[in-house]
């Protein structure tokens, strides 16, 4: 099958978009598709308004359209709503072309946090733009439901997988510093939460592993906290597996990647009880939620000895990219024969992609 994915997140971006999109792409050559991604290289772009690492392509509805007609795809998914996803989605529906979208970050909220704008008014946005597709996919029952709730149509959950070659509990970082060590891995970014970590009074040492556009504002604010930057690969997973705590003080994150490679370390995660922990930390197994982060932090501390970080390595090892990405070619195959599924088919079917 052949199957073109638009996306307006691509490398050098690191964050869970682009690592989910990089294995599905990766995946789907393996299972023998033909597949081609419209990404911002080759266009025209800009830097993204308050977030300027991320660069969007400027006008992009030419090129996007003439890409769309020459390569003459079996199946069409639009993964982003920015420029590129923009221009797609209308070409689609002037030539009559069905497509697929997905709903990878909750763009109201995190809107909400940089500028005064109501939810209701970015939610009735992204609704028009996800209620033309013929599926909208996202990455957990909870979100399923929040979109739902919210109006939109046609929504199937098409989980994540970790790469557990990688993420694994050999050869930690050996870090110096006063134990239990509580980590947080991923973009430092306002959207995730991780001053309402930094900010708690705990025994031990917070580490916080990632870039982004508050790293140096809570440098300064956090002379304590070790800030390692970005790290890649082996390198990160021996970070991760460093830890006593991973912590994940985000709110509103639709999965967390790093949840599921946190646990393939073997570290039981904390957390608030939100979409995303609340689909994958069994309470008391592999984490602890709580509405009171330090409680969950306190609890999940308590957890890392042998038999629970086994649980932990167990279930994220259930977890590949495998089947996850079967599910999205099945989605794409719907796509292609002009089919509806029922939006709990993919539940009912593999929803935690095991």
């Amino acid at each position: 099958m052949k199957i073109v994915i638009v996306t307006d997140a691509w490398q050098p971006q690191v964050n869970g978009v682009v690592q989910t999109l990089k294995q599905t792409y990766a995946q789907l050559i393996k299972m023998g598709h033909d597949v081609f991604l419209i990404t911002p290289d080759g266009h025209c772009t800009i830097p993204c308004p308050t977030y300027p690492s991320i660069r969007l392509a400027l006008f992009p509805g030419r090129k996007v359209a003439r890409d769309l007609k020459n390569i003459n795809a079996d199946a069409v998914h639009i993964a982003t709503e920015g420029p590129l996803g923009v221009a797609a989605r209308r070409w689609c529906i002037k030539h009559n072309v069905q497509f697929t979208t997905s709903y990878h970050t909750q763009f109201p909220e995190y809107l909400r946090l940089r500028l005064p704008i109501p939810l209701s008014w970015t939610y009735a946005w992204f609704r028009r733009f996800h209620n033309k597709a013929v599926h909208t996919l996202v990455p957990t029952q909870s979100q399923q439901q929040r979109l739902q709730s919210h109006g939109f149509n046609n929504v199937h959950v098409w989980g994540r997988g970790v790469d557990t070659s990688i993420f694994k509990p050999d050869n930690p970082q050996p870090i110096n510093l006063p134990k239990p060590i509580m980590l947080n891995m991923g973009r430092v970014a306002i959207e995730k939460n991780i001053d309402a970590f930094l900010s708690l009074d705990l025994l031990g040492s917070k580490v916080v592993v990632g870039d982004g556009p508050d790293l140096e504002m809570l440098r300064k604010k956090y002379p304590k906290v070790l800030f390692t930057g970005a790290k890649f690969g082996e390198e990160l997973a021996s970070w991760v597996a460093a830890a006593d705590v991973f912590v994940f003080p985000s709110k509103t994150d639709t999965f967390g990647l790093v949840l599921l490679e946190a646990l393939a370390c073997g570290v039981p995660v904390a957390a608030y009880p939100v979409t995303g922990p609340k689909d994958i930390i069994e309470q008391g197994r592999t984490g602890y939620l709580d509405d009171d982060l330090k409680t969950a932090i306190t609890n999940a501390s308590h957890l890392n000895h042998f038999s629970n970080q086994d649980d932990c390595i167990q279930f994220a090892q259930q977890h590949s990219w495998q089947a996850c990405t079967q599910v999205f070619s099945d989605l794409m195959h719907n796509n292609r024969m002009n089919k509806t599924v029922p939006s709990d088919t993919i539940i009912n079917h593999q929803f935690w992609c095991l």
